[in-house]
């Protein structure tokens, strides 16, 4: 996730990063300037119409037209967001849970009882194994107090977080069963756990349901249309200029559309994805305060 100052708007004019809609664009820019002057230089030069030949009110078509596209790529734009937002507190909600169980654990345990090291090293695992499966990807080597059987088991394919679930489950009802703990105590800390699993399957729903696929494929059809047919509707009117005008509303339409798909699933390596890399090493690193 990339790292700004909201205020500075004089940086973001001119800032060009590796997200950027204009690099991925270029291609289709190059095209759409071609078939534009393409179009313009027909009308103007080879058939030498005038705007009385022309499709009479075809530009109250255009501007009914980009009223309705513009209320879709709202409702595109919001919907991406959502998902986005909804990850975040998803995130947000086992770094709170994860502070919750090492806050409590560290008044249970005992001092210098040997379960504080092992929960200091697998609180923090789960974040990173989350982060990780979220993404399809595993690191064993950011996992802290495992052994190899351990690590090779988790490389053929099984889910990450759930035996890391089942493993913290195991080991707070053996302190139940050696009595460390109390029964109350067990309650409160199995509460702090399933809500481990719950984050992962939230997270797992928001990565898994994409937007249908129908209305996606909708969007781009009418974003092309409209393109497509801009140049002439204005061609008598702006002359030759109506090139860069078609590349830029192309640029502004697509780059709407570009953006929503890069935040629909927020768990990965883009620039605009969450921090879930910091928030792994921020929870890794409040837990060990703590225990």
């Amino acid at each position: 996730m990339i790292n700004y100052n909201p205020k500075d708007w004089f940086t973001f004019i001119f800032r060009i990063h590796k997200a950027d809609t204009v690099k991925k664009l270029f291609p289709m820019f190059i095209a759409m300037a071609l078939y534009s002057a393409a179009i313009a230089w027909l009308e103007l030069e080879v058939f030498r119409l005038s705007e009385k030949d022309h499709i009479r009110n075809i530009t109250n078509m255009h501007g009914l037209l980009g009223f309705v596209i513009s209320l879709l790529l709202v409702f595109r734009t919001n919907t991406a967001y959502d998902r986005w937002w909804e990850g975040r507190r998803q995130w947000g909600t086992l770094v709170n849970n994860s502070r919750n169980l090492a806050i409590k654990l560290q008044s249970m345990l005992p001092a210098g009882h040997t379960a504080r090291a092992y929960f200091r090293q697998m609180i923090p695992n789960y974040a990173f194994a989350l982060k990780d499966h979220l993404r399809g990807e595993f690191h064993g080597d950011v996992l802290e107090g495992m052994n190899k059987e351990a690590l090779a088991l988790f490389r053929t394919g099984v889910h990450v977080p759930n035996q890391l679930a089942v493993q913290l489950q195991a080991q707070v009802t053996e302190l139940y069963r050696q009595q460390v703990i109390s029964g109350e105590q067990l309650v409160t800390l199995n509460t702090q756990l399933e809500s481990f699993t719950d984050v992962c399957g939230a997270c797992e729903r928001i990565r898994s349901t994409p937007i249908p696929f129908s209305y996606s494929v909708f969007l781009k059809k009418f974003i092309f249309f409209y393109v497509m047919t801009l140049p002439m509707g204005y061609v008598f009117g702006l002359g030759y200029l109506v090139i860069p005008m078609v590349v830029f509303i192309f640029y502004v339409l697509a780059s709407l559309e570009l953006i929503a798909e890069e935040i629909e699933d927020p768990f990965g390596k883009d620039a605009n994805d969450l921090p879930t890399d910091q928030i792994s090493n921020n929870i890794r690193k409040h837990v060990q305060e703590i225990l």
